[in-house]
């Protein structure tokens, strides 16, 4: 079974708007949860645009399926992440001002960090994804530097699969079974939806894990939360 973790960020996005509690993020994710999510994911960044600090220890007593905490591993977040305790960390490389997460880790070149990170993260019982690319290279370098899983940036797939599917799922495909020969889980993110994920799926049985939010909360403006989640989750286990 392939998870549906649910990011929230862009319901704090809206919450912050206006200054206020509404929408509540913490009710959202309980919500997010009692319609079927089964994880929900937040990406505090340093200047708190959406989730905020405050919101993770929040969230943390109420998330009743897995918490997956994502970031860039600078010294307040991962103070805060081995405070709070989620089921998974997931690294990204994003420098503080980056509108969204749009590329993957050099694990090579970053290879200290990512050791000294992981082992930090490790002792606080804390499981491990980095965000990467379809790199064997890069990929292998995951496992060497401790990480438990990583996470498919899935923002290439997405802007070609209109085009070509096939073509578009190929290296996904290949770097997957790489992945799991060398004992790395495999979750993905970014720029999925309605129309693409079930085919990233079907041609990737080994996914654990994939974490929607853009889409999914767009979606719901039109379609309502509960029903929304619902059909994500239909394209996690359809045959297309």
């Amino acid at each position: 079974m392939t998870r549906l973790s649910v990011n929230i960020n862009k319901v704090a996005l809206l919450r912050n708007a206006r200054g206020s509690n509404l929408p509540d993020v913490v009710q959202v994710a309980k919500d997010c949860e009692r319609f079927g999510a089964e994880g929900i994911t937040v990406h505090p960044r340093s200047d708190e645009r959406h989730i905020r600090y405050r919101d993770v220890y929040d969230l943390k007593p109420v998330v009743q399926t897995e918490f997956n905490i994502e970031g860039y591993p600078d010294e307040r977040f991962l103070q805060m992440v081995c405070e709070v305790r989620p089921h998974q960390c997931t690294l990204v490389p994003d420098p503080p001002n980056v509108l969204t997460s749009n590329a993957g880790w050099n694990t090579i070149e970053q290879s200290a960090l990512l050791t000294d990170v992981i082992a930090r993260l490790h002792a606080a019982g804390i499981r491990v994804s980095l965000f990467i690319e379809t790199d064997k290279d890069l990929i292998a370098g995951a496992k060497k530097v401790g990480s438990d899983r990583i996470e498919f940036y899935t923002g290439p797939y997405a802007e070609t699969f209109a085009q070509n599917p096939a073509q578009a799922i190929t290296p996904y495909q290949d770097c997957a079974q790489f992945a799991t020969e060398i004992g790395l889980g495999i979750n993905a993110g970014h720029d999925l939806n309605l129309f693409n994920l079930a085919y990233l799926k079907h041609h990737i049985p080994q996914l654990l894990e994939v974490s929607i939010g853009h889409a999914l909360i767009a979606d719901a403006l039109y379609l309502g939360l509960e029903n929304t989640i619902q059909r994500y989750k239909l394209q996690l286990v359809g045959n297309q």
